[in-house]
């Protein structure tokens, strides 16, 4: 296993709700990570946010580790959930919110 790649496990596995995105939670700097920030914040969930843009190998390598092209990527418990297209798509589904229960990922009060 290389080095970003023991780096994005130890991130993935250092928060039940792991948010690889482009910018920070206060400050997303792109529109996709935008709005995967506001779907959790709305629905309450406590997550941790890894920003890619401070380490090219961090950008290039989470898209090697989950097979998945493009970033935001969300994942729950270890498990790589999604982009923001499908993040919206269960949000607007009404399948997120169940999904996270089932996780044991419960709301911030």
């Amino acid at each position: 296993m290389s080095d970003v790649n023991e780096v994005i496990q130890g991130e993935i596995g250092s928060a039940d709700v792991v948010l690889f995105m482009k910018g920070t939670p206060v400050f997303p700097q792109c529109g996709f990570s935008s709005q995967v920030v506001q779907i959790l914040s709305h629905v309450g969930i406590p997550f941790k946010g890894v920003n890619v843009l401070e380490d090219d190998s961090l950008r290039e390598g989470i898209k090697t580790f989950s097979n998945w092209p493009t970033i935001p990527q969300l994942y729950v418990k270890g498990e790589f959930v999604g982009g923001c297209d499908i993040i919206r798509e269960m949000f607007e589904e009404g399948e997120l919110r169940p999904y996270l229960d089932e996780k044991g990922i419960e709301a911030a009060s």
